[in-house]
This record gives C-alpha cells, sequence and structure tokens, in this order.
C-alpha cells in the first residue's frame, strides 16, 4: 500500500486545515508514493519506538505528537528529536502525525475521552472561528437543481445537523459576450437577459478549492459568476476540547475517583470541592488550561485536562472543578482512535498497537 493512501485517509477524517497555528501535523518523514508494509502506532515518537518499529519490520509510524515542532538546523544527534530524525531516514521509515487537528474533529481525542467518561450531548468545547464561507452563484432556473446537488455533494450546504441548506431567489440576469464566446444562452454582442436563480449556501474553508471545481464543473455558463464571503459564525463541527452531561449526577469526590481509575492515573490534581454533584463535564486532551473560561461560560461544573500551572488553579474561581490528570493520561486514548479508524478502513493491513509507554512523567507514590 502506499504511504499517500494511509495519509489521505488521516486528513479525510481530521483535515490538516484543522491543525492549530503552532502546529506540524502531516507527512514529517517519508515519501507519499513510498510502499508501506505495515504501520506502528504511538502518542510520541522516541528512539525505543523506533526500535520497536524496526524489530517488527514497519516502516511507518503514525504518531499524535510530531516528532518535529519547528526546523531543524543540524542533523548531528545532539538530542533525542535528532537522533530519532536521523534513526528514521537510516531505517527508511516513514513518520506521520496527526496532532491538534485529531484533537479539532468529532471521533478524535476528545471524543474518546468523552466516550470513556460515558457522556452524553456531547458538543465541541471551543468551535473553530472564521471557519465558515458563503457561496453565491447565479443558475439559469433549468439548471439550480443540478447545481444545488453538486454543490451538496462537495461537502456545502452543512449546518449543524442538517445537510443540503441554502438560499435561492429568481431574478433576472443580464450579460453580452464579445467575438471571442460561446454562450450557452443568448447571441454574441447583443445584451441578453435570463430568468436565473441565486444560490447561497455555506461550506467550511478547507473544502473551498472542491467546491468551486464542482461548481464550474456543473454550471452551464461559459464564464460562471459567483462571490465568496468570510463568515464569522462559529463553525460547531469542529474546534478544542468537548463538554457533555453525565446520565445522572454524581458525587464530586466520586467522579474524580472515577477519572483516576479511567485514566489510570498516579494522581489527580485537583481545585477545591464545591459541594454540588457533577452533572457536565469539559474535557480537552493535553495542555487545555487556555480554555478554562471556556468551560466555566457553558457551566460546566469539572474541567479535565493537563498541564495546568500552580496559579491557573486559581481562575477556577470557586465556580468549577479543575481536574488536571496530566498530559500523557488525557491522551493516551489517541491510539485506540488510529487503531479504530486504520482497522475499519483497511482490514487486511497490518496495524500495530506500540507496547510502550511514552510518558516522560514518572511519580513517586
Amino acid at each position: 500500500m502506499q504511504l499517500k493512501q494511509i495519509t489521505n485517509f488521516i486528513e479525510s477524517v481530521a483535515p490538516l486545515a484543522f491543525q492549530e497555528s503552532y502546529d506540524n501535523a502531516g507527512l514529517i518523514i517519508g515519501e507519499p508514493d513510498n510502499e508501506i508494509s505495515g504501520l506502528l502506532i504511538t502518542l510520541d515518537v522516541t528512539e525505543e519506538i523506533l526500535d520497536e518499529a524496526i524489530s517488527k519490520n514497519l516502516n511507518l509510524i503514525v504518531c499524535h505528537h510530531p516528532i518535529v515542532f519547528s526546523g531543524i538546523k543540524k542533523l548531528n544527534g545532539k538530542n533525542y528529536i535528532e537522533r530519532c530524525v536521523a534513526k528514521a531516514i537510516k531505517n527508511d521509515i516513514a513518520i506521520y502525525a496527526a496532532h491538534t487537528n485529531l484533537d479539532s474533529v468529532f471521533g478524535g481525542v476528545n471524543s474518546k475521552i468523552c466516550e470513556k467518561l460515558e457522556l452524553q450531548n456531547c458538543r465541541i468545547l471551543a468551535p473553530t472561528p472564521g471557519f465558515l464561507k458563503k457561496l453565491v452563484t447565479f443558475v439559469p432556473i433549468a439548471d439550480a437543481k443540478k447545481v444545488r446537488n453538486v454543490l451538496f455533494e462537495a461537502g456545502a450546504g452543512h449546518i449543524g445537523n442538517y445537510d443540503s441548506c441554502s438560499f435561492n431567489q429568481d431574478g433576472n440576469g443580464t450579460f453580452r459576450g464579445n467575438d471571442q464566446t460561446n454562450p450557452y444562452v443568448g447571441e454574441k454582442n447583443q445584451l441578453h437577459t435570463e430568468k436565473e436563480t441565486r444560490i447561497e449556501t455555506i461550506f467550511p474553508k478547507h473544502i473551498q478549492s472542491k467546491v468551486i471545481q464542482a461548481l464550474l464543473q456543473a454550471h452551464p455558463y461559459e464564464e460562471v459568476a459567483y462571490d465568496i464571503y468570510p463568515l464569522d459564525n462559529e463553525y460547531l463541527q469542529a474546534g478544542i476540547g468537548m463538554i457533555g452531561e453525565l446520565q445522572e449526577p454524581v458525587n464530586e469526590m466520586d467522579f474524580l475517583r472515577t477519572i483516576k481509575a479511567v485514566f489510570n492515573c498516579e494522581v489527580v490534581k485537583h481545585t477545591q470541592l464545591l459541594g454540588k454533584p457533577i452533572s457536565r463535564v469539559a474535557v480537552c486532551g493535553g495542555s487545555g488550561s487556555t480554555y478554562l473560561s471556556k468551560a466555566m461560560a457553558q457551566k460546566a461544573d469539572i474541567f479535565i485536562s493537563g498541564d495546568f500551572k500552580y496559579h491557573q488553579f486559581f481562575d477556577a474561581e470557586n465556580q468549577i472543578i479543575i481536574a488536571d490528570i496530566g498530559h500523557y493520561e488525557s491522551e493516551q486514548f489517541t491510539k485506540e482512535v488510529f487503531y479504530e479508524l486504520l482497522t475499519k478502513k483497511f482490514p487486511k493491513f497490518a496495524v500495530h498497537l506500540s507496547a510502550l509507554s511514552t510518558n516522560p512523567v514518572n511519580y513517586l507514590i
């Protein structure tokens, strides 16, 4: 199987356009046309992980955290990043990372956390802003249905749980073609008036080229008139963190014990208990302190994440419980996300879960 078949599938689930600006998700090492005999799934890439891949004759590592976040100026083995990159290249092992883009989608990292905690009515905690655009085009009335359907098939017209969403208004369009034209209707050098439908629909910006290509192929006119507008609406289908509800309210300490057991935590750092049951739960895999205000604004009773600093615990203001379970602990089930996606798509391909823990943090109990 070619490497690009695997990476294209992952990116169809977690588009690279969804990654945060600081991130470096995607193909880190390797060429898209390379043949892949098997892959190893891990959270992090370490020298031990590479040794595991080599011992199992696997030439692709699919990871959550990119081994390279910023540019490498030298490869002289002075740190684990340089050593890992050199070893991967020397042993012809490709490395692919799906990081904040996998955090940001339904079915990704935070969805898996919600699943483990048996949360219901889950939604994105911090939807991606500035991600929607509106397409407006003008089509002869007789062709409007066909063009609309093609746009919907390309991915336009989704609003929440609804699809095929558009606004349509009939009116009159005018145009005059010169000697170089071949008009679909009307004559050269003559002003023509055509009854047209104005079609408006929205789409996420990462599929813009696909939507425009579909429009140009389906539209009957020689020159297609269309407008694209940026929207300030939140894109509710992607973003960081998730929030959901428990089936029934749970005592605070009982729920903290549940968290400790589910995530197999050595320790759970938390703020003062508030003396009320836990019903609404916000989660964010990895370093989620930035999104505490989002959890508070949506009236979450508890926010589960990792990497809170000392002074950030004060930001709870006795309005919410912060439960810091650790970075690795909050993202450990990402390997399951990868495994379920890849084995379902490629049931006969060699997909292996790493047997190693890459957590660099140890606890003295």
